[in-house]
């Protein structure tokens, strides 16, 4: 898991990403398409287009760190892409969503992070 220091925002790249991109192509995707600069110390959270990749970027203050996480089975929740939202286009800020550390354990152990609910209930013991 990576240590998420309190304060910090996590953003999530609606859509899809090339998930062949490496550090520095992320860090591109961030200045050009989402306007935010990826030096601040954000998380910026990418997923492929198959769904069950993730990528996440971050600046700690020291350098530039790179996490990726592939599901064995299924996908991870993601929000619909720009286009799905509207015909009209978006100003960059808007091709990136926040959400919060807790949602972000949340989507990287594959729980639906947008309404996480309880899958198992105990039997009544005795």
């Amino acid at each position: 898991m990576i240590p998420v220091p309190s304060g910090v925002r996590v953003w999530l790249a609606v859509g899809r990403t090339d998930m062949r991109r490496g550090m520095n192509g992320l860090a591109l995707q961030v200045q050009e398409a989402l306007g935010r600069d990826p030096f601040v110390g954000d998380l910026f959270v990418f997923r492929g287009a198959r769904g069950d990749l993730i990528k996440i970027l971050w600046h700690d203050g020291l350098g530039l760190s790179l996490y990726a996480k592939r599901l064995e089975r299924g996908r991870f929740v993601w929000p619909p892409s720009v286009s799905a939202l509207s015909a009209s286009p978006r100003p960059p800020e808007e091709h990136a969503i926040s959400i919060s550390a807790a949602q972000l354990a949340y989507l990287l152990s594959g729980i639906d992070w947008r309404n996480p609910v309880h899958t198992f209930r105990p039997e009544r013991a005795g």
